[in-house]
């Protein structure tokens, strides 16, 4: 069996920048500080995403002003420009740029950036011409599941298949669409349905409060973990109340990393670190009482105590009814050459 992965973990700073270069790359300071893989951000055209008159969501209505989902997106937007400055300055830093594209014209400039992993939101799970291009352009691809069934997923999956990504080059997340995400609603365990009946990697999209459920998620085989973090977590925005702040990130990475030490290999077997009590905490079969040359050894006379030097107790029964060829002391081992 290969060794478990390691764990891909995803920064998302989102739209947690609010419209706002210089933030941004404070954000991508952030996650370099914390260790991640990647810092992601959303690619999008306000005009394309939603109507001027498309109603917010209930946490976008509590953790911002505007009053539309048009009004929001469009000072939220990035400019080609700052797509390019980002992604330089992630280059700089030595992490990962990621963004989502929620139209086609934002998956053409992500591509034009050179991307070679494109991660499709939630939203977009059934969105056919925007499937198909990024179908059609042959990258690795991250596929984020909120409000969706296993159908749906498998929907999604086939049409990038047919125009030429291969389920091997897409990682599916299980995900929920509220912010925050209620615990009782996190659903881990579909993550693993959606493994097994779709033949894919897997990995979290986590919107819950703190880190639990990601540590969880990667407990459970998760080989991408993808959390919001922010500055300030009451600043004006979407999403910044539901993110985590940039000790909490670090403890995120840390906490995942911990875990990946622990998953060892598939193998069973003494470790390094514990032959050295290997014979200190296992037993031998030693004299119960004293013990003459020629008594029968039995279940009155041997008794099993540590250390475990002597004949190991699985013997048990091959060495009742033997006779001594020496005198035993109480406590002595009953060693091999002892016995007929």
């Amino acid at each position: 069996m290969l060794p478990i992965a390691r764990v891909y973990i995803i920064a998302e700073a989102g739209v947690n920048h609010n419209g706002d270069l210089e933030t941004a790359k404070k954000l991508v300071d952030v996650a370099v500080s914390a260790n991640a893989n990647a810092v992601k951000f959303q690619t999008f055209k306000a005009e394309s995403l939603a109507t001027k008159t498309a109603e917010l969501a209930n946490y976008q209505k509590e953790n911002t002003s505007e009053e539309s989902q048009f009004s929001m997106l469009k000072k939220l937007e990035l400019s080609e420009e700052t797509h390019k400055s980002l992604l330089s300055y992630c280059q700089k830093k030595n992490i990962d740029f990621l963004s989502t594209p929620f139209d086609l014209d934002s998956l053409k400039l992500l591509l034009g950036l050179g991307m070679d992993t494109i991660k499709i939101p939630s939203g977009e799970i059934n969105n056919y011409p925007l499937l198909k291009s990024i179908g059609l352009a042959g990258k690795r691809i991250i596929l984020s599941t909120g409000m969706s069934t296993i159908e749906e997923i498998e929907s999604a999956l086939c049409v990038l298949e047919q125009f030429g990504t291969p389920r091997d080059e897409i990682t599916v997340l299980q995900a929920n669409t509220s912010y925050p995400t209620p615990l009782e609603d996190t659903n881990l365990l579909a993550m693993l349905t959606i493994a097994k009946k779709c033949s894919v990697s897997i990995g979290y999209s986590d919107h819950t409060p703190g880190i639990n459920a990601s540590l969880a998620a990667v407990a459970m085989g998760a080989t991408i973990i993808e959390k919001h973090f922010t500055l300030d977590k009451s600043a004006d925005g979407p999403d910044h109340k539901a993110s985590l702040n940039p000790e909490e990130l670090h403890q995120l990475v840390s906490g995942i990393r911990e875990i990946e030490k622990c998953f060892g290999s598939s193998k069973k077997l003494p470790t390094k670190s514990e032959l050295k009590n290997k014979n200190i905490a296992r037993k031998s079969i030693v004299a119960k009482s004293d013990i003459k040359t020629g008594d029968l050894f039995t279940s009155e006379n041997l008794t099993t105590k540590r250390p475990g030097t002597g004949i190991s107790p699985m013997k048990w029964e091959s060495i009742i009814g033997t006779n001594a060829q020496l005198d035993f002391k109480r406590d002595d081992l009953i060693v091999i050459g002892d016995i007929t």
